[in-house]
């Protein structure tokens, strides 16, 4: 099978090599490549590789009988399997499915004090238990955020060489626009990135065949299993407003107005009886929610109102999907996004922004047509980022940086189809760049 190579294996060895290293905790939604990464991670790095799989192996789960000491829990591993072998400072012991066995989290205090065996857990929906895990783990451990593959890793799948993003970069921070081919190239590539999204076992079959045969369908079997997993580990009616959310995201992003509003989900809904699913979705790593500001001003964290947001799938091929049949032969066949083009370009450059470390807010002001697709800021200043399907005057971009009411605001982005440019305080990039703008704002 083909490895596709991630941001997470430089993070592995750079933690590995770390004086003291404590248990590393990676979380993130299913199916982004946790497993296989960690797993290679292990066999080129130790001698010995002990895992534990808490779904496949719920014998395990016993392992806890005496207590959660190190010495304790690596006993009873061995009564339970003499063939995995122990070796002080040459094994590594990676528990996987951690969701089904949050208590393990427990004994990540001890094996940091024991400090004889390097420890990984890994699992999919951990939002939903992570409350419990980090009471349990305070100043134990090292966590890790993964995701589906970003578009610097999918050239990388393509391969790029790994430096391409000091390229793309270069072109960033001198303003220097790309030539035709590169614009073409690399804005065909993305086009690419946007129907398939970063899960990899999508990519890979783009990959290995060089075209987009069977990807729909294994994107469409990773939105079965993710329905599964609301089935198997919401409780009660909340399975049906979580399903009815999840399903209602495409159809609102394709309106003008992309804000969520939970009245258009079921017949009666209010936002109080759906809050929670919101909550579970996110915590899920299923989407990313975008809320809006109070007033485009500094601080960002707490001046939003809880109650007016968009939603996003957290991987754009679970949006591309769910669209209908028409729009998908469309889309593959003459690339063609129709009513769903500023839904998914938005759509994925939120991903972007939220792979990047950022949290999402936007702006939209009730008495008037201004209104601001995204905001991140640096130490000092608060930007604007607009995402334009076509290439027209961003009047509330203008607007948010001329007028006197906004001062943390001196200069926007805008993220186009179009070339590298910069006019009247407005830098404008290609799409493809979106996943740079933390390191280009750095270098600020």
């Amino acid at each position: 099978m083909v490895y596709l190579k991630r941001k997470i294996d430089t993070f592995l060895t750079e933690w590995k090599r770390e004086p003291g290293h404590k248990p590393l905790i990676v979380k993130g939604p299913r199916q982004v490549g946790k497993t296989e990464s960690i797993r290679r991670f292990g066999e080129q790095n130790y001698k010995y590789v002990v895992e534990i799989n808490f779904v496949e192996e719920p014998k395990y789960k016993m392992i806890i009988a005496d207590g959660y000491k190190a010495a304790d829990l690596i006993r009873n591993i061995s009564r339970m399997d003499p063939a995995k072998r122990f070796e002080e400072g040459e094994t590594l012991l990676f528990f996987d499915e951690l969701q089904e066995f949050p208590e393990i989290a427990t004994a990540l205090k001890f094996f940091a004090q024991d400090n004889r065996y390097d420890v990984i857990c890994s699992g999919s929906m951990l939002g939903i238990h992570y409350g419990r895990i980090e009471s349990n783990s305070v100043g134990y451990k090292t966590d890790y955020a993964m995701y589906s593959l970003d578009f610097e890793e999918f050239l990388w799948a393509k391969g790029y060489r790994e430096d391409i993003a000091d390229e793309l970069l270069g072109h960033m921070q001198d303003e220097k626009p790309f030539n035709e081919a590169e614009l073409s190239v690399y804005g065909g590539l993305f086009l690419d990135y946007c129907t398939l999204g970063g899960m990899p076992a999508v990519v890979r079959e783009y990959i290995v065949k060089d075209s987009f045969e069977g990807s729909l369908a294994i994107q469409r079997q990773l939105l079965t299993d993710y329905e599964e997993d609301v089935r198997k580990y919401a409780q009660g009616m909340d399975q049906v407003r979580i399903l009815n959310v999840f399903r209602q995201i495409p159809v609102q992003l394709s309106k003008d107005n992309k804000k969520f509003q939970i009245s258009k989900v079921a017949s009666g809904a209010r936002f109080k009886d759906y809050r929670g699913c919101i909550e579970w979705l996110a915590d899920a790593g299923m989407i990313n929610v975008c809320y809006c500001m109070h007033f485009p001003e500094l601080p960002l964290k707490g001046n939003y109102d809880e109650t007016k947001y968009k939603i996003y799938f957290a991987d754009s091929g679970l949006l591309v999907a769910m669209l209908d049949e028409e729009a998908q032969e469309d889309l593959r066949a003459n690339r063609n996004l129709g009513v769903y083009k500023g839904a998914l370009y938005e759509n994925v450059v939120g991903e972007a922004l939220v792979k990047s470390g950022y949290d999402l807010y936007y702006y939209k002001r009730e008495d008037s047509t201004l209104e601001e697709d995204f905001f991140v800021r640096t130490a000092k200043d608060l930007i604007p980022v607009e995402v334009k399907a076509t290439n027209g005057r961003a009047k509330s971009l203008r607007t948010l940086i001329k007028g006197d009411k906004y001062e943390d605001i001196r200069y926007g982005i805008k993220f186009t189809g179009g070339n590298v440019g910069y006019d009247d305080q407005i830098y404008t990039f290609p799409y493809f760049c979106a996943f740079l703008l933390k390191r280009y704002l750095k270098g600020r």
